[in-house]
């Protein structure tokens, strides 16, 4: 109810004051912005539960994450093109045509689930040794590769939900169902890396599957979100998936430079994580503890950006330029300054929060001095991140797409392999060349929206 007074006392508005967006981005974007920080939460305690198993149950799981995320690029991508189109459709006041598009992203959604989970459970020894894992991390990384594999298909039907209800502007229900299903998993990791109360002890295959039932827990309640008529959206097995290829088409017109965006962004992260593993399972254990916390500071921006994404989209669907383009700074803003915040917290906590996973004294000096350099750029990485999920909500993700190919596949991969490789800094110089990318990418999004190019982008 409080979700539908806000759109309505938007839709009444006939002017809107600077007070008044910041009023609307605080309201849409704290609970996603919550929700991003409690899935990161969780993300470190599972972390934190699997080293105990020992750094190379650590180095592990990081080097699987990066094809995993590979693997997750389409569904990222097709996420993008339905909260725009659905975000359009709602601000347009066509209800109807907002609940079929959300059908059609669902059911590519299966499909292309059923392929990418068969991918990675009957490749996972081939993915982790081409990822660069040491001997004593090989028999972890396809263990945990093969059991997060299960929850695959929950997990990205999940997220498309979760899609669909932020383009309508709900960012509430999606807090409360990624509360529910982290901290299911949690559980099931303190009953099953290490077996507790009678279950068995399975390290991190056992952490695998309980990320797995959280995310199938998580599936059955965003489905049942959508389904029990209390939602603007309602979609129900009962309902006709016949493809509609013209609402198809609009969703991969604005998701595919998206899609072509997170290939790159994975394939260059994958290049750069190879880098980085070639220094050790020691020292990469650091990297991973590293970009673990970085998290942390990715979880606000995205919270942030995904409020960007529905205001902006909204407000284009409602014909108002002027309400986006204010909608997308004031949210930057707002941003921004949370990002200070959490740039202090890394660059003089750092060593603490290393602490918590680890008791290894190398380790934790290292991903302290990782978090350090990369401290002094969050609000760069903010700006980054809030401003390109505004201009996605536009439609135009072809300038994200174009940052990314410079920033991460350029800039990032060819620095971190010459700092590294070539004048051999280690792990201070891939985070340096991390710390230049988000420069970068930065920069590109920002002169992108100041432009204001964007406000004329077809979906």
């Amino acid at each position: 109810m409080a979700i539908a007074r806000q759109a309505l006392d938007m839709e009444q508005r006939n002017e809107l004051t600077v007070q008044e967006a910041r009023r609307d981005v605080i309201n849409l974007a704290w609970p996603a912005v919550l929700e991003q920080l409690l899935v990161q939460v969780f993300n470190m305690v599972d972390m934190m539960m699997v080293g105990g198993v020992g750094p190379a149950a650590i180095a592990a799981i990081g080097l699987t994450n990066q094809p995993i995320f590979l693997a997750m690029a389409a569904f990222m991508a097709l996420n993008v093109g339905t909260t725009a189109l659905v975000a359009r459709f709602i601000g347009a006041g066509e209800i109807d045509e907002a609940n079929t598009a959300a059908r059609q992203s669902l059911l590519l959604t299966v499909v292309l689930g059923m392929i990418a989970t068969a991918a990675l459970y009957f490749f996972a020894e081939p993915i982790v040794l081409f990822m660069g894992a040491e001997p004593d991390a090989v028999g972890y990384g396809v263990d945990y590769m093969r059991s997060i594999s299960f929850g695959f298909i929950p997990q990205t039907i999940g997220m498309c939900v979760t899609a669909m209800l932020r383009g309508a502007g709900d960012t509430r229900t999606p807090l409360r169902f990624n509360l529910i299903g982290n901290g299911i998993n949690v559980i099931g990791n303190y009953l099953l890396i290490n077996g507790h109360l009678g279950f068995p002890r399975l390290e991190v295959f056992g952490a695998g599957l309980a990320t797995s039932f959280g995310r199938l827990i998580i599936m059955i309640l965003s489905l049942y979100a959508i389904s029990n008529g209390k939602s603007v959206l309602h979609i129900s097995l009962k309902d006709k998936f016949t493809p509609r290829f013209d609402l198809i088409s609009r969703v991969v017109k604005v998701g595919a430079p998206a899609m072509l965006e997170q290939l790159i962004m994975r394939f260059g992260m994958i290049t750069y994580t190879r880098v980085v593993s070639s220094l050790g399972t020691m020292v990469y254990a650091a990297h991973q503890i590293g970009m673990n916390i970085l998290g942390l500071s990715f979880s606000p921006g995205m919270g942030f950006g995904m409020a960007a994404t529905s205001l902006v989209g909204r407000s284009l669907g409602r014909k108002r330029p002027d309400w986006a383009e204010t909608y997308g700074w004031q949210t930057s803003w707002v941003g921004n300054l949370v990002a200070t915040f959490m740039g202090v917290v890394f660059f003089f906590g750092g060593s603490f929060l290393a602490s918590l996973y680890t008791d290894d004294p190398l380790v934790i000096k290292n991903a302290a001095t990782a978090l350090k350099i990369i401290a002094l750029v969050q609000p760069l990485q903010s700006t980054q991140f809030i401003l390109a999920g505004a201009l996605r909500g536009a439609g135009d993700t072809r300038w994200p797409l174009i940052s990314t190919l410079v920033g991460v596949a350029v800039v990032r991969v060819v620095l971190a392999k010459v700092f590294v490789d070539v004048l051999g800094w280690a792990l201070v110089g891939a985070w340096l060349a991390t710390a230049i990318d988000q420069c970068t990418r930065s920069a590109f999004i920002y002169f992108r929206y100041r432009s204001g190019h964007w406000k004329a982008t077809q979906v």
